[in-house]
């Protein structure tokens, strides 16, 4: 569980009720079911629109990453890759048949199967970089799903706004009820302009981020398996893994 994430959003929604509450505002104005309506129905109804149902599907589901980050353990892969370089070297690629049953990741696995399978580093660096793309195109994609929120969320909430003051205008006979349709109209526009700069603009920053470590090992493992294919000295490898380890 990122805690980071949960605090920040805490501090967020305090600082900005905190706000309300000492200008001698109320929490419960801001509480309005047809803004939220029309801004989060029409935000979601217009990022469907512009993305295929796959990337959609995609970037809802790693929103989830904002608060449980993927492990990314890049010094344990490492030191992973740096052993099967010395049992490669000791005992032959072949040896390094048994490590497959133990990995999880099928990104690592199909690496290391290719590198059992007696592949160059060539092949191995052809055939994992295309992986990798795709790979690495899709969730870039879905990430772009949550600054597409961002963009049209304040769009949508003045169109909020401006449907609200239409309902104001049909009330102009009534002048006691004018002051409280207008805020009310304008709490669309907060809808709107909160969450693009609170929720959707934060959750793609983050996810551009944590796909940004994937990549990065993902790449470390490429390097890592082209230089066993190549015999390159176990102590060769870690020093040159170690570039890929954040300090």
């Amino acid at each position: 569980m990122d805690k980071l994430s949960l605090f920040g959003i805490l501090v967020a929604v305090v600082g900005i009720l905190g706000g309300q509450l000492l200008e001698g505002g109320s929490v419960n104005v801001l509480m309005q079911l047809a803004a939220f309506f029309i801004v989060f129905g029409g935000t979601i109804g217009a990022v469907m629109l512009q993305h295929p149902a796959r990337v959609f599907v995609t970037g809802m589901k790693m929103a989830a990453w904002v608060f449980v980050t993927p492990v990314v353990d890049i010094q344990k892969l490492s030191y992973q890759i740096t052993a099967w370089g010395s049992v490669s070297r000791k005992d032959g690629i072949l040896a390094l048949e048994a490590q497959l049953k133990n990995i999880e990741d099928p990104f690592v696995r199909k690496g290391l199967q290719l590198l059992v399978d007696g592949n160059s580093a060539e092949k191995i660096r052809e055939i994992m970089d295309i992986e990798l793309q795709s790979w690495e195109t899709v969730r870039w994609q879905a990430a772009r799903v949550w600054e597409a929120a961002a963009g049209y969320a304040p769009t949508i909430g003045i169109l909020g706004a401006v449907l609200g003051l239409v309902h104001v205008m049909q009330s102009l006979g009534e002048p006691a009820k004018l002051g409280a349709g207008i805020a009310v109209a304008f709490i669309a526009t907060i809808y709107g302009v909160g969450s693009a700069n609170l929720l959707f603009l934060p959750i793609a920053g983050k996810l551009k981020i944590l796909i940004q470590e994937q990549v990065n090992m993902r790449e470390m493992l490429i390097d890592g398996l082209c230089m066993i294919a190549n015999a390159e000295n176990p102590r060769f490898i870690e020093n040159k893994l170690k570039g890929y380890i954040p300090s």
